[in-house]
């Protein structure tokens, strides 16, 4: 591991949903570090809070208490513009349901993040033919999500993430919606994405994938309970 400051620092994270009056308590003392380059796998059952940690992490959601710092900037004292612009350009994100809009085209849809980001219409058709040809998707361009299998779409679903260029992915049970083969062939690709270099956190409960991470952590009723350091990864057979 880097000896240098970490990416995504979280010490004693919070977070307590209230709803008439009552209080559930998601997360309980969440403390993680994530390096630059590092590839870390969240497990734990549904409902142990790995996916509202998730969200905090990529600035969707705030803690209740605690402090979560984002390569070295302390998040709770930027503004709502400056937390809008690190989730835009430093934050790459996949969901499992894909989350792609029906009535744009494949290009559209990998191409919406460049436009809120001002990029000019020329870089965006380089940087979206680059990702989407990454992926494996150039030739489908000009199809609609409902054209595609499930696998397809989340190819495009993580070109999507990659338009910007972040310096982290955070994936989100991104094989959960998937059938095996499409679900080995999501893994294969972060793993690729992961060797070229990208920081990589995913949240997943499926015990085929876990492996593959650099790190483990373990979470159970809002608590990390376990982590564990891997040797060598899961191949993918």
């Amino acid at each position: 591991m880097s000896n240098s400051a970490p990416l995504i620092l979280m010490e004693d994270i919070t977070k307590v949903f209230r709803t008439q009056g009552v209080e559930t308590r998601v997360l309980n003392g969440i403390d993680l570090e994530i390096h630059q380059g590092e590839y870390v796998s969240i497990v734990g059952p549904s409902g142990c809070g790995k996916s509202t940690m998730l969200s905090i992490m990529g600035l969707l959601d705030s803690p209740t208490g605690g402090v979560f710092c984002f390569d070295g900037r302390p998040v709770q004292t930027l503004s709502a513009g400056d937390r809008a612009r690190l989730r835009n350009q430093e934050i790459g994100f996949v969901f499992q349901s894909f989350n792609l809009i029906g009535d744009l085209t494949i290009y559209e849809n990998v191409e919406q993040p460049l436009t809120y980001l001002k990029v000019k219409s020329t870089e965006r058709r380089q940087r979206v033919e680059e990702v989407l040809r990454r992926v494996g998707m150039l030739d489908q361009a000009r199809r609609r999500p409902s054209q595609l299998s499930g696998g397809q779409q989340q190819r495009v679903a993580v070109a999507r993430a990659l338009v910007c260029r972040p310096r982290i992915l955070l994936a989100d049970e991104p094989t959960g919606n998937l059938d095996s083969a499409n679900g080995f062939a999501i893994m294969e690709m972060l793993r690729e994405l992961h060797r070229s270099g990208l920081t990589i956190c995913m949240v997943t409960h499926d015990p085929r994938f876990v492996k593959m991470a650099d790190r483990l952590v373990y979470m159970l009723d809002g608590r990390m309970v376990q982590r564990e350091v891997l040797e060598s990864r899961m191949a993918l057979d």
